[in-house]
């Protein structure tokens, strides 16, 4: 069950947040991070799930330009990701009263929470779980981008998408497509935040991933300052929470007893 839906005000404009289970004052708080096209809303159940299993809380939201949360101007710097891990998602954990948490980031979410992660010194953090983030930039993945855009144009993705941004559809799409397709990308890398990670890593990807090759997770835990393991999914694309929901349910789990222990 949600247990409260509502707004945080940002910096920047409202941040759609959803919060399930315990309050941050009584668990340690599971921050979720949604990937490039994603909002709070397409995580469906698997925070509540997670939140379940581990005795934890769950704080999933939508960046701006997303689901319900308030637009943002277009277009998005090629630096964005460094603003939503060092501005944005900082100032949300201190709204919301997180005193702890673990952070689990989908793709573009997962590269967020590497780059706050690395950032320096997190006394909140406990630790991070990633599923197909991305440390550098691959010719992978600008194809699959590029297939995504002629979908969105010509396919049926934008009507997809539209059932859960809403009015914020285009802004949400374009935003994150027209930086990853600019020519200036190829060069974004954030490895140098891996060394500065303390916190203990889990970095899950699918073997069929269509937007990262094995590459992205063998730079993560092999350059992680901390303890960091890897977990590659067979029968698995770039959603593992979505194309393996047990399996990942109950690597995650596992790993978030750990720290707690």
């Amino acid at each position: 069950m949600v247990r409260e839906n509502g707004y945080v005000k940002s910096g920047s404009g409202r941040l759609e947040v959803r919060w399930y289970g315990p309050d941050p004052g009584e668990a340690t708080t599971l921050v979720f991070l949604h990937e490039g096209l994603g909002c709070a809303a397409m995580w469906r159940d698997f925070p509540s799930d997670l939140a379940a299993a581990t005795g934890c809380g769950a704080l999933v939201y939508s960046r701006l330009g997303y689901g319900r949360s308030d637009a943002c101007d277009l277009p998005r710097p090629l630096r964005f990701m460094h603003h939503e891990g060092q501005t944005v998602l900082p100032e949300l954990l201190e709204k919301t009263g997180v005193r702890d948490c673990i952070l689990i980031g989908h793709s573009d979410g997962g590269s967020i929470a590497i780059i706050h992660a690395g950032n320096g010194p997190e006394v909140r953090l406990r630790g991070l779980v990633t599923m197909a983030a991305h440390v550098f930039c691959e010719s992978l993945t600008i194809q699959s981008i590029q297939a995504a855009r002629k979908n969105y144009l010509e396919g049926d993705l934008r009507e997809k998408l539209k059932k859960y941004h809403g009015r914020n559809v285009d802004c949400a799409f374009w935003g994150w497509n027209d930086a990853w397709l600019h020519p200036d990308f190829k060069k974004w890398n954030i490895e140098a935040f891996l060394p500065g990670i303390n916190a203990p890593l889990l970095a899950i990807q699918g073997k069929e991933d269509p937007y990262g090759t094995p590459a992205q997770v063998e730079a993560i835990v092999g350059q992680a300052g901390g303890p960091a393991d890897p977990l590659m999914l067979d029968a698995c694309g770039h959603a593992p929470h979505r194309d393996r929901p047990n399996a990942t349910l109950r690597a995650m789990s596992n790993f978030i007893r750990k720290i707690k222990a």
